[in-house]
C-alpha cells in the first residue's frame, strides 16, 4: 500500500522558516518524481515544487522561487520542503504527491500538513 505522510507544519510569523518532510512507503521511492502542492482556504490546489527521481533537478512556482527548496533522501524514502522567508500568503495545507515523471499527473497524495503564517 502506497503511503505518503507529511510532517513539519505549524504556526509561524512572517519571515520565519519551516522544513516539511514527507515519508513514503509501499513503493520504490527512488524511481519516482515527487511534488509538493498546497491548498489555501477557499482555493484550489496550487503546485509548489517538484523534484526528479535522482534529486538533481527541481522546479518551483514563481510564488516561492528563491524562498523554498525541495530536496530528497532516497535512502530515507523522504522528500523535504525547506521554506524560508515565509509570508502570510503561504498559509495552506501542504501536501506531497507522487508525480512519476513530473508531468503534474499525481497518482498518490498524502493527507497534508498545515502551515499558518501570521503575525
Amino acid at each position: 500500500e502506497v503511503q505518503l505522510v507529511e510532517s513539519g507544519g505549524g504556526s509561524v510569523q512572517p519571515g520565519d522558516s519551516l522544513r516539511l518532510s514527507c515519508v513514503a512507503s509501499g513503493f520504490t521511492f527512488g524511481i519516482y518524481g515527487m511534488t509538493w502542492v498546497r491548498q489555501a482556504p477557499g482555493k484550489g490546489p496550487e503546485w509548489v515544487s517538484g523534484i526528479n527521481s535522482d534529486g538533481d533537478s527541481a522546479s518551483y512556482a514563481d510564488s516561492v522561487v528563491g524562498r523554498f527548496t525541495i530536496s530528497r533522501d532516497n535512502a530515507k524514502n523522504t522528500v523535504y520542503l525547506q521554506m524560508n522567508s515565509l509570508k502570510p500568503e503561504d498559509t495552506a495545507v501542504y501536501i506531497c504527491a507522487r508525480d512519476p515523471v513530473l508531468t503534474h499527473e499525481y497518482d498518490f497524495w498524502g493527507q497534508g500538513t498545515q502551515v499558518t503564517v501570521s503575525s
